[in-house]
Order: C-alpha cells, then sequence, then structure tokens
C-alpha cells in the first residue's frame, strides 16, 4: 500500500520538500538555465516569516530545489520578503556580463488594521551574475514614494525593458476600496519616478495583486489579480480572480481598462498569482500558484509535511480572436512513456497517479471520470464544462466549477499526485486543482464519442536537493 505522502506527491510539478509554497516569483533563464523562485517559508506548519524559495532546471522539466535565496535580514523586510519579478540586464555586470536583478516587496507590520495603517510595504533589489549567490539589499520604492491615495497595500513589482527604459508595475488598493497598478518609469532599473496608473472605468474588486504584462502578436495584456469580485455561478468562483485584460492600446499608453474585458486564465479551484517571462527562445512561458489564498478548503490533509505546488510552466499564445491560450510546454512531452487507449466501454487503468491524458475530435456530450471522485462532464445543450467532486475525502472541501463552452473539441488531462491540469479545446480555457485520491492505481473512465482517446504514464521526479 502507497503511503498517502508517496502518493500526493508531484514528479513533475514543482512543490517544497517541506514548508509552505505560494506565489511563484522571479521567473527567467539566466545563461541558459530556467529559474523559478517562489514563496516560501520552510517553517510551516509553525508560522514563520515569508521569503524566496528557489529552483533552477536547464530542461523545464529535471530542476534542483537550491533552498532559500532571499529571507528577511533588514529592517525594510522584517516581516517578510513578499512576491516580485525578475530582469536580465545585458551587459549590466560590472565586469560587462549579464545581470540578474530581482526585485520584490518587502513587508513590514505594526500595530493598526494593516490596510490603512499599521504595515509599510518596500520595494528593494538584489542582483546576482550568477543566479545563485546575490548582493546586498538595496531598498528602491518605500511608502512615501507612492501616490497618497493608496492604502499600505502596494506590492508585487514585475520589472521589464521597454524602447531603452525600464518600467515597474505595482498592485495597489487605493484608499475608496478600488484595485489598480501604479506605473514607474527609471533609466537605470534603480531610480524609479511615478509614471501613472491603470484603473478600470468602475471599481474591479478592492485589490489587484500580482500584476504582469504579456507582450505577444504585437499587444499587450495586462495579467492581474482582483481581489473582491462577486462569486457568480460561472465566473468569479473562486474567493479570488486570476486574469487579464487585453489592452486595445500598449500597457504604457493605457490609463483606464474596460472591466467587461477581463478573461479569467483559469476556471478550476486552485490557480492564483501566475507570472510570465520570456525565454531565450521567444517563448511566452506562464507559471502559476496551485492554490488559493483564504480559501475555504485545504491542501495539506494528514500525511503531507509540505503545502502546495505550482503549475507546469505553460507557453503563451494568442489565439485567433486575439485572445490568450495556454498549453503545457513541449519539454512536458517527453516524460511520457508507456501508452494506451482509453476506451469508452472500458476506461483504462494506469498504475499510479502520475498520466497525461488526450481526448480528440470530441462530438456531443461527454462524461470524464478519475478514481470516481473527481469528475469532468460537458453537456451541449447547456454549453456547460463542469469539473465536480464526487468524494469529499479526494476533494478536502473543493465542490464543483463551471464555465461556458460553446463546443468541447478536444481535452488534455495532466494528472501527477494531488495536483490535476485540465487543458480544453487546446488551450482556450484551463481548469487546474488540487485532490487527494486514496487508491495505489489511477481509474480512467470515459463515456463520449470521440476520434482518438490514450494515456501516457508520466515519468519524471521531484526535485532533487
Amino acid at each position: 500500500m502507497t503511503s498517502a505522502h508517496e502518493r500526493w506527491t508531484p514528479r513533475f510539478h514543482l512543490a517544497p520538500r517541506r514548508g509552505w509554497l505560494n506565489d511563484p516569483n522571479g521567473l527567467c533563464q539566466f545563461h541558459g538555465t530556467y529559474h523559478v523562485f517562489y514563496q516560501a517559508d520552510p517553517t510551516w506548519p509553525t508560522p514563520g516569516k515569508r521569503g524566496w524559495g528557489h529552483f533552477a532546471s536547464r530542461d523545464l522539466v529535471r530542476w534542483e530545489d537550491l533552498g532559500e535565496a532571499i529571507m528577511p535580514s533588514i529592517p525594510e523586510d522584517a516581516d517578510g520578503a513578499y512576491s516580485g519579478s525578475a530582469l536580465v540586464v545585458a551587459g549590466g555586470a560590472p565586469g560587462g556580463g549579464d545581470l540578474l536583478r530581482l526585485y520584490y516587496t518587502g513587508n513590514v507590520k505594526y500595530e493598526g488594521d494593516h490596510v490603512h495603517t499599521g504595515r509599510d510595504a518596500n520595494q528593494i533589489m538584489v542582483t546576482s551574475e550568477d543566479g545563485v549567490s546575490f548582493s546586498e539589499k538595496e531598498v528602491l520604492l518605500r511608502p512615501g514614494d507612492y501616490p497618497a491615495d493608496l492604502t499600505r497595500h502596494v506590492r508585487d513589482p514585475k520589472v521589464w525593458e521597454q524602447g531603452g527604459r525600464y518600467y515597474m508595475a505595482l498592485g495597489a488598493r487605493r484608499a475608496d476600496d478600488a484595485g489598480n497598478v501604479i506605473l514607474y518609469e527609471s533609466a537605470d532599473a534603480v531610480a524609479w519616478a511615478c509614471r501613472g496608473r491603470i484603473e478600470s472605468a468602475h471599481p474591479f474588486g478592492y485589490m489587484w495583486e500580482c500584476p504582469s504584462v504579456i507582450s505577444l502578436g504585437g499587444r499587450d495584456y495586462l495579467v492581474v489579480c482582483p481581489q473582491g469580485l462577486p462569486s457568480e455561478p460561472t465566473r468569479w468562483q473562486n474567493l479570488y480572480q486570476a486574469g487579464y485584460f487585453p489592452l486595445p492600446q500598449g500597457v504604457l499608453e493605457t490609463t483606464q481598462v474596460d472591466e467587461a474585458t477581463f478573461v479569467e486564465l483559469d476556471w478550476g479551484f486552485d490557480f492564483y498569482a501566475p507570472q510570465a517571462f520570456t525565454d531565450e527562445g521567444g517563448r511566452c512561458i506562464l507559471i502559476g500558484w496551485m492554490g488559493m489564498p483564504d480559501a475555504g478548503y485545504t491542501s495539506t490533509p494528514d500525511g503531507l509535511a509540505w503545502c502546495h505546488c505550482l503549475t507546469v510552466p505553460r507557453e503563451v499564445t494568442v489565439g485567433a480572436d486575439g485572445l490568450l491560450r495556454q498549453w503545457p510546454v513541449t519539454e512536458i512531452d517527453g516524460l511520457r512513456g508507456f501508452a494506451q487507449p482509453v476506451s469508452p466501454a472500458v476506461g483504462a487503468i494506469l498504475p499510479h497517479h502520475h498520466a497525461d491524458i488526450e481526448l480528440a475530435g470530441i462530438e456531443g456530450d461527454l462524461e470524464l471520470g478519475l478514481d470516481g471522485r473527481l469528475g469532468l462532464s460537458f453537456s451541449a445543450d447547456d454549453g456547460l464544462l463542469g469539473m465536480a467532486f464526487r468524494d469529499e475525502g479526494a476533494a478536502c472541501g473543493r465542490t464543483e466549477r463551471l464555465m461556458p463552452l460553446e463546443r468541447l473539441r478536444e481535452l488534455r488531462v495532466l494528472v501527477d499526485g494531488s495536483a490535476v491540469e485540465i487543458y480544453v479545446n487546446h488551450g482556450e480555457a484551463v481548469l487546474s486543482t488540487r485532490w487527494f485520491p486514496t487508491a495505489d492505481t489511477l481509474l480512467v473512465t470515459l463515456h463520449a464519442t470521440c476520434e482518438r482517446a490514450r494515456s501516457w504514464e508520466m515519468g519524471g521526479e521531484a526535485p532533487s536537493a
């Protein structure tokens, strides 16, 4: 009998060996190596102060755990080194080599409500010439440098270069409880001046976290995580959302967005704080946190000494409709092992919960089950795709998610221990969730008409120390 810890530990999703993981930070490729930093609390479940953990890889599938990269150590980050981003500066090192800059929010808490009073958020930078060792911390922005109409919630710097200048986007909450993004500009990526802000025509949540900018196909997309949207039956079903605004003008020319254009990036239970970067091959790659702040369900049932994981790296492209598509990077395909068909009559049984399931040429309705505990269903008449848990033990509090869908043509389902990612119509939509199966083998059941249905056993291994 496989232990719960072994059964739920992913092979090709990044998870900590111990402790807490949340937002991906500082995503980049530097000197050929991919770097994924993340919010880490290695003392969890004992309350501790969060910093940055660090994974590195040459190929996006085999990862090395490099431990803690940035931890609280100065007065300006005394209560946590919070989320941020990476900037690779060609020729920026003192000797003329490339330089990696990491930007993050230093959190400091005092007496108060920690929204309007009792908190400082400082924007801090460290640098590296090798991606592993880091400089002393330099404080770049303090509360007095922000617009006066903001609360104490200003965080998550995203920094990029454009047209020979540098720009920083900060997520913020105004004093009237409306979310927005503050833009800063710099000639050297060190000294910053406020350029303006991007906000919605009408209040759209009270806080916009984790801003990011995706530039593809000659168009900019502003990624944000609005907090405070009212949940509806087929949208905004999570407590907090993660999505993007397609910008008619470039991000630097935009001051206002239409909230009706907001598109959710993932319709599942567990997806938040996505961050994207462009690798050395020109691909736009996105990784999100497979978790949800303040959720009414758990990701740590008995048997786990670690909490949360990240999505697989997803390549982001633009569809003919101008909307973003997400698909696992091609390197994930290299983990496929033994293949077998998935029969509508008998389904398939895989020896473990690490699988890649692919359905193509789907016609009409569909019912797909995993272990009889997690089900995916599509009704062509209703135009709805549903993901529903049929077993509380596997769900740990999760229930159902619904999304409108005109037609279902293709599905790809990645199962990796306690992580499940479902890609619809080659990435038109994605649903991500954690689950906690109890069987040693993975039972796949299928009721549908489709041209092709098959599954692969997935290899890979947990990050090495």
